[in-house]
């Protein structure tokens, strides 16, 4: 039988010091059958002309303007031909073999429709990585974290992940997914423009029956903060809005009801804190995107993609307050919050 075909998409904006940093890591891949892509988001650098002149043989695929991670990915995607696709941010580093053990844990589990690798930090190889560590969870309030990192804290990696699990999100820095599965959910929510889609995908992704692991046998190292650094307000905003809008889109009624009034709650306990420390963008990016929120569930509510109607078994989820277990309990690792997850 043919090795399965897996298309690396990476999807730049503005990213051409990224492309030759990392792109030749991505080219120096082992598995036998990949081919990579690179969608450029409205670039208004010289990252086309470099790489039409330096990687000639790479597809490049064009938009006008910058359509963000869902809009662009969604475009990219309904253009590639392939078994599975990688989404993988511009600035990560790959090793060789890294494809390979993504590919055999799909292959061999039908039922696993999306995984992600360990992703570590390229500035500290000792450190996990925020944007995904070993895998993302989610608290029943619908704060994310991840294996090896909860909230500004990333554990050093010593192996303590290194068993394949399922867990509730994988990162779009390097999200490894059955392109059936993908065009299945419709791809992700173009209203979300970026940040948390690829959580309400892999929301979506276990309603329907699937599930999303861990495959900690492969392992990038990602540098982060590439687009939009952390604490940056248009980060927060959309950060904020988005999350309110996927547990809208995704929870049952009988938790919603009580779960989105005390979120609100929450993060108006969170907007003044900022605003008492002296970070005014941070408040202004809060109450924003709480307002955003209210403009959506009134009016924008069907340009949403919103659940299929099965309901899957949903794995990664803590039934404790993360925010209160890191903050007031002071537990800072996903071991003291959750303890063994086997």
């Amino acid at each position: 039988m043919p090795l399965p075909k897996i298309a690396v998409v990476i999807l730049n904006w503005n990213g051409k010091k990224f492309l030759q940093q990392f792109l030749p890591s991505v080219l120096s891949s082992t598995y036998p059958n990949y081919e990579v892509i690179v969608a450029d988001n409205g670039s208004s650098d010289d990252s086309i002309p470099f790489m039409e002149q330096t990687y000639p043989a790479v597809s490049l695929t064009r938009f006008d303007h910058n359509l963000g991670f869902a809009k662009g990915y969604n475009k990219a995607l309904i253009q590639v031909e392939a078994d599975y696709y990688v989404l993988l941010n511009s600035d990560v580093e790959v090793q060789p073999g890294w494809l390979e053990p993504m590919a055999r844990l799909l292959e061999d589990d039908p039922s696993i429709a999306a995984c992600q690798p360990k992703l570590l930090s390229f500035h500290d190889k000792k450190l996990f990585e925020y944007a995904g560590a070993a895998g993302g969870w989610m608290d029943k309030y619908g704060y994310p974290f991840a294996k090896g990192r909860v909230f500004d804290t990333c554990e050093e990696d010593h192996g303590q992940y290194d068993e394949p699990e399922p867990v509730f999100w994988a990162s779009g820095a390097a999200l490894f997914i059955r392109a059936r599965v993908f065009h299945e959910m419709r791809g992700f929510d173009e209203y979300f423009f970026a940040h948390q889609e690829e959580i309400d995908l892999c929301w979506r992704i276990q309603l329907a029956g699937y599930k999303i692991y861990s495959c900690p046998a492969s392992v990038v190292y990602h540098l982060g903060g590439g687009t939009l650094p952390r604490g940056n307000s248009r980060k927060t905003y959309l950060n904020f809005r988005n999350n309110m809008i996927m547990l809208s889109k995704n929870l049952p009624l009988s938790r919603k009801i009580w779960i989105l009034p005390f979120r609100v709650l929450l993060d108006l306990v969170s907007a003044a804190k900022g605003l008492l420390s002296g970070d005014g963008g941070y408040f202004i990016a809060v109450i924003r995107a709480r307002l955003a929120f209210v403009k959506w569930w009134l009016l924008d509510k069907k340009k949403s993609v919103f659940p299929v109607s099965k309901k899957g078994v949903l794995y990664g989820i803590s039934d404790k307050n993360i925010a209160w277990q890191y903050f007031v309990k002071k537990k800072k690792t996903f071991p003291e919050i959750v303890g063994k997850t086997k």
